[in-house]
This record gives C-alpha cells, sequence and structure tokens, in this order.
C-alpha cells in the first residue's frame, strides 16, 4: 500500500474531527474515522468528545451516523482533488491537522465549506433514498408544473432542506458573548464557512426531465429538482476559495472585511472567510502542519500549479525514468483464449528538490 493510504485514512479522521466538533482540535475521532476509512461499522455514538447537544442528535437520529460518515468522507475526497496539484493538497501528515483547523487560513475555510457541503449532501441523499424515517423525497413540489408548457413536477426531488436544517444543527457552535475578542471572528469564521458550503449546494440544484410521449415525441415531460455532482460544488467552492476574503479578527456586530477602505462592500453568505493569510506551503514545518513539496511529482511543462516551477518554489527539480510494463495488442484466439503482447514504455518524472 502506497503512501496516500495512510494519509487518506488521516485525513478522513481530520475532517471528522472538524465536521463534528469544530471546537475540540486536539480531541480524537478514532470510532468514526476507522468506519470512514473502510474499518467496521459502528452505529452508535460515544459521549467525549461530543457535545452534549451533538450526542443528543446522535441517539435522536441513529440512521443518520452512516451518512456523517459518508459526508465527511466525501467532502475531504473532494477537498484532494481540488487541491492535488497545489503546494496545498490538503494531505496532512498524520498528527498536523489540529494546527491546520485553528490556522484561520483560506484552507481552514475551504475544509470548514467543503465538509459541510458533504454532509447536507449525504443526509440529503439518504433522505432521498428512503433511510431516514422523517425525510424523504421534496413534496412541496409534487402536482406543480406547467400544463400549458406540457412539463409538471414528479419523480423524487432531492429534499434539501432537511439536509441544510440537519447540517446546521449538528455542526454550527453557537457565537455568544465574544463580540469585540480578539480572535471572536475566527469562530464566526468557521460558522459562515460552513454556511458558505451549504449555500453552494442548494444554488448548483438542477432539473432533471423525462419524456412521455408516443414514439419519445416527449408531448409531457416529467421534472425534478437533484442535487449537482460534488464535483461541480466542489470547483464551485475552490473558486470561492481563489476569491476569499479576509476579515477582521475581531468580531463586531458583524463580520467585517480587515480592510477598512471595502468594509462597505457586503459579505454575501456564499463568499468563503478567512482570518489569517496563509503560511509558505513550501518548506515542511511541522509545528503547523506543513509537509512541504519536496518530494512532491511535478510536470515540467506546465506554466500551472502543478508546474515543476511553482510547485518546487524554485528549488528545481530531479528527473528520473519509470519503466512501465503492461499488456497491449490483445487479440481473442479461437478457441478460446485471449494472446497479448508485453508492451514497456518508459516515462520521465519530475519530482521537487
Amino acid at each position: 500500500m502506497g503512501r496516500g493510504a495512510p494519509l487518506g485514512r488521516c485525513l478522513l479522521r481530520a475532517a471528522l474531527l472538524l465536521a463534528l466538533c469544530p471546537g475540540a482540535a486536539g480531541g480524537t475521532w478514532t470510532w468514526l474515522g476507522i468506519a470512514a476509512a473502510g474499518g467496521p461499522e459502528k452505529t452508535g455514538c460515544p459521549s467525549p468528545p461530543l457535545s452534549p447537544r451533538q450526542q443528543e442528535l446522535c441517539r435522536e437520529k441513529p440512521e443518520l451516523v452512516p451518512a456523517i460518515r459518508e459526508g465527511a468522507s466525501l467532502g475531504l475526497r473532494e477537498c484532494r482533488s481540488q487541491f492535488r496539484h497545489e503546494r496545498w493538497d490538503c494531505r496532512p501528515p498524520p498528527a498536523a491537522f489540529g494546527p491546520q483547523l485553528s490556522s484561520g487560513t483560506k484552507e481552514t475555510a475551504f475544509i470548514h465549506a467543503v465538509t459541510a457541503a458533504g454532509l447536507v449532501h449525504a443526509v440529503t441523499r439518504s433522505c432521498s433514498a428512503g433511510n431516514v424515517t422523517e425525510c424523504s423525497c421534496d413534496t412541496s413540489l409534487q402536482s406543480g408544473g406547467s400544463a400549458s408548457e406540457g412539463w409538471h413536477w414528479g419523480g423524487c426531488s432531492d429534499d434539501i432542506h432537511y439536509g441544510m436544517s440537519f447540517s446546521r444543527r449538528f455542526l454550527d457552535m453557537p457565537v455568544k458573548n465574544v463580540t469585540g475578542k480578539s480572535g471572536s471572528g475566527l469562530a464566526a469564521m468557521n460558522r459562515h464557512n460552513n454556511e458558505a458550503g451549504r449555500q453552494a449546494v442548494a444554488k448548483l440544484m438542477s432539473v432533471d426531465c423525462r419524456c412521455h410521449g408516443v414514439s419519445g415525441s416527449c408531448a409531457v415531460k416529467t421534472c425534478w429538482k437533484t442535487m449537482s455532482s460534488f464535483e461541480k460544488i466542489g470547483r464551485f467552492l475552490k473558486d470561492k476559495y481563489e476569491n476569499s476574503i479576509q476579515i477582521s479578527d475581531r468580531l463586531k456586530k458583524k463580520l467585517r472585511r480587515k480592510e477598512k477602505s471595502q468594509r462597505k462592500i457586503p459579505i454575501q453568505k456564499e463568499d468563503l472567510l478567512y482570518v489569517n493569510k496563509s503560511p509558505n506551503y513550501c518548506v515542511e514545518d511541522p509545528k503547523l502542519g506543513i509537509p512541504g513539496t519536496q518530494g512532491r511529482e511535478c510536470n515540467r511543462t506546465s506554466e500551472g500549479p502543478d508546474g515543476c516551477n511553482l510547485l518546487c518554489c524554485g528549488r528545481g527539480y530531479n528527473t528520473h525514468v519509470v519503466r512501465h510494463v503492461e499488456r497491449c495488442d490483445c487479440k481473442f484466439v479461437w478457441c478460446c483464449y485471449v494472446r497479448c503482447r508485453r508492451c514497456e514504455t518508459m516515462t520521465d518524472v519530475h519530482t521537487c528538490k
């Protein structure tokens, strides 16, 4: 098993720590982290380090524990996918996610947003599949539509309202009695970014239709609302990350931009916010949980973030040749086997110094 597998397990544990216990970055979520990484399934909820409110939700809705697990896994897989070619690749070393979650950077903002979105997506899917007793499809759309235009609502529209409501109840920690205190903006930032992730799922809802009529004439269409693929949601949040807004770490009556000259520009629900500037991800820093880019594979011909010039931070790169052996030119021979040639290719691989 390669380097990516243990890192993936650590990442899932970190995601669950973030999603399920945002106020306790130093805690452990071994029970759910193991399950998310493919270990034994568990339906119960342990007491620590869940907050009393989360424990109560868990006892009330044990059928949602698999969806919570899947939501965290979904969010962090997408995080890794969106940042796989960049200096920060959303793949920290085993014990390093604690500092990352409390750093208040753009990266923290994205993790909160994509994890909250993952929870909405997974819970809503579970509702539509009939796995939760108190939710199913969105019945508010039934019997509606436009008869004159030849279509009506039908099918099973995703009930995103329940998924968003549950995500808020489970993830959002109340911000109380912190106005004006240094660092209070961090708590408000995390709460806002959670909501930004949920809003992304809502904004990207789409309409699917199926035609009915003689010989496929599509005289009448049945339509329903469905969530977009999580990859599309991830791309949307990545764009918000690229255009994220720095805010003051002191919370007044509401969130404020750090730049005084821009404070009259409103902050939208879908914006991602950060308090502190990102550190230098080029060089390893164990205290900050930064693995650095040494040894990362890069693209020698690319001018983008995956290019050797940017990814290696100007340090240069090493080149080595990798030999690939595979079956090729396979043909079926009567009767009855497949005959293949053995093909070898040599590929140049570049890694950062």
